[in-house]
């Protein structure tokens, strides 16, 4: 079983600004508290082909993830894919930016959740918790980016 959230906000920063925040996932910490620690491999800009592996705490159990990006067009599109083997991974993910009338970026953050073993009986929750949290999420995105 697998299932996608998204989430989608408008953020009061130019669209370039927004692209390169949210481009260089290190900066995930500042708005996903699920992650307590993050690398990028290798040093220098993200392109296609970029690693980043984190430690992430999630219902009380740590993970490590690994996350591959498979496409990044600025500023308009970034994707990834998880290559770590856990319960629940996030198949394919990303981010859409476009510009606003007023200078402003919406983003719209999209992850397709799939289980493996015994995470597909627990896919259904974890969907189900990221889907509640979605507009939550991205208000922490949104309120990140404006304080960067």
């Amino acid at each position: 079983m697998s299932g996608q959230f998204e989430a989608t906000t408008e953020i009061a920063r130019p669209i370039e600004e927004v692209f390169a925040f949210l481009g260089d996932g290190t900066n995930d910490p500042k708005f996903s508290p699920r992650v307590q620690e993050i690398e990028k491999v290798p040093e220098g800009p993200t392109a296609v082909g970029t690693i980043f592996r984190s430690t992430v705490k999630d219902a009380g159990m740590t993970s490590k993830r690994e996350f591959r990006i498979t496409e990044f067009e600025a500023p308009t599109k970034v994707r990834w894919t998880e290559t770590s083997k856990n319960s629940v991974t996030a198949t394919e993910g990303g981010y859409d930016l476009e510009p606003t009338a007023d200078g402003g970026t919406k983003v719209r953050i999209h992850n397709t959740l799939e289980g493996h073993g015994i995470g597909k009986l627990l896919v259904g929750l974890a969907l189900s918790a990221a889907r509640k949290d979605a507009p939550a999420f991205g208000e922490r995105i949104k309120k990140a980016v404006e304080e960067s």
